[in-house]
């Protein structure tokens, strides 16, 4: 886009005399549907592709105030008149929110906003994207766990996980902990941690604002998936010492399901040895055909037909039994892998050995 980024400030008043910068297409569109009704713009909105409406909605969560020259230029430009006569000068997140989901639906509005959020997130620490994590580890020592946390959270899994890597046995831990236990920070806090650390590395221009920043177990888990088994074991080891069950939540989330597909065949032959048909068959209900058919395969003739029965037979069953069914599926792969009968081949651990 031709604005920058401060000319799109949620405090901007777009169309001030002093400096008017041109609008893009996108903008033009924000501030036409800002002008409608809600139920009317909804109409105009589900013309566009889900891609359209995210870059619109991004636009709408930017431009805050409109100034009404600027939002009467565009209007006689679309060649629109609005039925009420006066303007809508305030977008904002729940103005975006309100008008996608009118448009397409809770769910994919919900989708729409998860993903912008997401593409805004981490921006305030991009001048790291290029750093050694040498370089990084250096710029966040001496830092609380909880800073560090903020800031491998917000950085690539494969770099974070360098980073991780490289930090003492009892510091590894305590961010660990933190990573899976933190929850939203404002936009402020980032920006103080994020101006602070672009000064210290001795960066000019200040970072962007961010919408929303996230936390939890799962961007835990991305970065021990692609950490080195050493690094692995010493991180869980040290969560079990520390939380147990926070630990049982992040070894969950290491395997899934579906991850079943990645075994060699006689692994999953030893797996599913272990687990009543009924059970499953349980596991089995709404999978995807690829695992379907992987355990189809893996498994006697006899207990094939068992287990098309037990899904023939199977009415509607709750979710929350199908995920307990996987879940007893997970288990046994890593009870296996922890005995050593078993191996599960973690992400970058297939490359060949000359």
């Amino acid at each position: 886009m031709s604005a920058t980024a401060a000319d799109l400030a949620p405090t901007q008043v777009i169309g001030l005399p002093a400096a008017r910068p041109a609008l893009t297409g996108p903008q033009k569109v924000a501030v036409i549907l800002m002008q409608m009704d809600q139920a009317r713009a909804a109409v105009v909105m589900k013309q566009f592709s889900e891609e359209e409406a995210e870059e619109i909605t991004a636009e709408i969560v930017k431009l805050r105030r409109v100034d009404p020259s600027v939002a009467e230029s565009a209007v006689a430009e679309f060649h629109e008149l609005t039925r009420s006569g006066r303007y809508q000068r305030r977008g904002g997140h729940d103005v975006a929110v309100g008008l996608l989901e009118a448009s397409f639906g809770s769910e994919r509005a919900a989708g729409l906003m998860e993903r912008l959020a997401s593409n805004a997130m981490g921006k305030s620490f991009e001048f790291l994207d290029e750093a050694d994590p040498g370089q990084v580890i250096t710029l966040l020592d001496g830092e609380l766990p909880q800073t560090i946390a903020l800031v491998l959270a917000h950085l690539r899994p494969q770099q974070a996980s360098a980073v991780l890597a490289g930090l003492d046995v009892a510091a590894r831990t305590d961010v660990a902990q933190a990573i899976a236990t933190m929850g939203t920070a404002t936009p402020e806090a980032v920006g103080i941690v994020a101006t602070t650390l672009k000064i210290r590395a001795g960066a000019v221009v200040a970072p962007r604002e961010q919408v929303e920043v996230v936390g939890g177990i799962q961007p835990l888990v991305e970065i021990i998936n692609r950490s080195d088994s050493a690094t692995e074991r010493a991180l869980l080891d040290g969560l079990d010492e520390r939380d147990p069950e926070l630990a049982e939540e992040v070894r969950s989330r290491m395997l899934t399901f579906e991850d079943i597909v990645k075994l060699e065949s006689r692994d999953i032959q030893q797996v599913l040895r272990g687990i009543d048909a009924a059970v499953l068959a349980t596991a089995m209900k709404g999978a995807l055909a690829a695992v379907t058919e992987v355990i189809r395969g893996n498994v006697s003739e006899r207990n094939r037909e068992l287990l098309d029965d037990e899904l023939q037979s199977m009415g509607p069953v709750r979710k929350s039994q199908v995920e307990e069914a996987r879940a007893e599926v997970v288990r046994a792969i890593r009870e296996l892998e922890a005995q050593g009968a078993i191996t599960v081949h973690r992400a970058d651990e297939d490359a060949l050995v000359e």
